[in-house]
């Protein structure tokens, strides 16, 4: 009986990164200083390794909530509101993810239906593009220049002939 393929279709259409490509080429490359992946050139500060040492030991261990630690939610709430006088509720309206990618990935599929068009920078974070694939979005991309940097009504109506 033939093996039966587990990756789905939508995922397998995926072009691989270029950029990923590249980083793998000058992995290990001295004289190259990686701009790449979110990583920074540097060992964490001693003073970071240190407080997360600490709460380890303190037993902060287990998983927190899936919006992410209210404390900590808290906290966004009231920098927003003091530094922007902007008003969300730490309960309802303020999510902590791990990292960009996961926020990205999520509001997308929270607000991309199968089908609908959008509007994609270019150039652009190399995940926007597979996001909105993998929320079976229809991909515009639109190339960014000085021009049209003000996304007026004119660069609406463009892409909605796309």
């Amino acid at each position: 009986m033939p093996e039966k393929k587990i990756i789905a279709k939508r995922v397998e259409k995926i072009a691989p990164s270029g950029i990923r490509k590249f980083f793998d080429l000058v992995l290990g490359m001295k004289e190259v200083i990686s701009l790449g992946v979110g990583e920074p050139d540097f060992v964490t500060p001693w003073n970071i390794r240190e407080t997360a040492i600490f709460g380890l030991e303190q037993g902060f261990t287990s998983y927190t909530s899936n919006k992410g630690l209210y404390r900590l939610r808290l906290y966004v709430q009231r920098y927003l509101r003091q530094r922007f006088k902007l008003n969300y509720s730490a309960e309802e309206e303020i999510l902590i993810t791990i990292g960009v990618s996961e926020a990205l990935d999520l509001a997308v599929r929270s607000i991309v239906n199968p089908g609908e068009k959008v509007i994609i920078p270019q150039p652009c974070y190399v995940s926007y593009g597979p996001l909105v694939e993998l929320a079976q979005g229809i991909k515009v991309p639109v190339l960014v220049i000085s021009s049209l940097l003000h996304f007026g009504g004119g660069l609406t109506r463009a892409c909605s002939t796309a």
